[in-house]
């Protein structure tokens, strides 16, 4: 018979447990298999991390025992870790609860494909047509993202709203598991994946030419507050939803 620790190391359970995903949540988990549990709990912590243990076994119906045993097997494989500034969530009082993420070697293995060839081709880019050759790449490639994508009209606050909405659909359709969060007097644009963060941490144009790409949709200026190829946990891109009026 095979001691737990086996089981945990092969991926295997000595009994399933329910896998029960929200309403309106993407995750594609239809049964209780022990791996599709634990690709549940990695898709949780991507999109959603930092996010707490006890919330994680809501969203999948799992106990705190499972869902300490799958956590435990990901951060002994380096693929998540505790956050560093747990408390930044804490509501009401008490002792604030530990939170989760994926670390940058879990995301790695969400698919980083041909990340070698891609910062070959680019360096040979810019080698051949300078700074200017990535820009201008930099920015067609995100105009095709969002090429479906409205820019804002009279600029009213549920428009931009929705435009917002819009942005962050087309970027999950291109694998950046996007969504937008109201935050104070706007709203932010959170990318949770990044399938080409590995080029951009030597191509910063990449992540300009989204930035740029919103202001001129969401027709404002709009702030990138974190990103994955700086080892954020997240893209984070706030979006004022009101202008302020010009004074004379």
């Amino acid at each position: 018979m095979k001691s737990e620790a086996a089981r945990r190391s092969s991926g295997e359970s000595a009994g399933h447990e329910p896998v029960q995903v929200s309403a309106g949540s993407s995750l594609p988990v239809t049964g209780a298999h022990e791996g599709h549990t634990r690709a549940a709990v990695v898709q949780l912590l991507l999109e959603e991390g930092p996010i707490s243990a006890t919330d994680i076994g809501a969203r999948l119906g799992l106990s705190a025992a499972g869902v300490r045993r799958h956590l435990d097997v990901l951060i002994e494989a380096g693929e998540a870790q505790e956050a560093s500034a747990a408390s930044w969530r804490q509501r009401g009082r008490g002792r604030p609860a530990k939170l989760f993420q994926i670390t940058a070697a879990g995301r790695g293995k969400l698919g980083h494909t041909y990340d070698d060839l891609a910062g070959a081709a680019m360096r040979q880019l810019r080698e051949i047509g300078g700074d200017a050759a990535i820009e201008d790449f930099a920015r067609r490639r995100v105009q095709s993202i969002v090429r479906e994508v409205e820019p804002v009209g009279d600029g009213e606050p549920e428009d931009v709203e929705s435009t917002a909405e819009e942005i962050a659909e087309a970027f999950t359709s291109a694998g950046f598991a996007a969504s937008i969060r109201p935050v104070g007097n706007g709203v932010q644009i959170c990318q949770h994946h990044c399938p080409v963060s590995h080029v951009a941490e030597e191509f910063p144009e990449l992540c300009e030419a989204e930035r740029a790409a919103f202001a001129e949709l969401l027709g404002r200026h709009v702030q990138r507050l974190a990103t994955i190829a700086n080892g954020d946990c997240a893209c984070t891109t706030h979006v004022p939803l009101a202008v302020p009026r010009k004074t004379s």
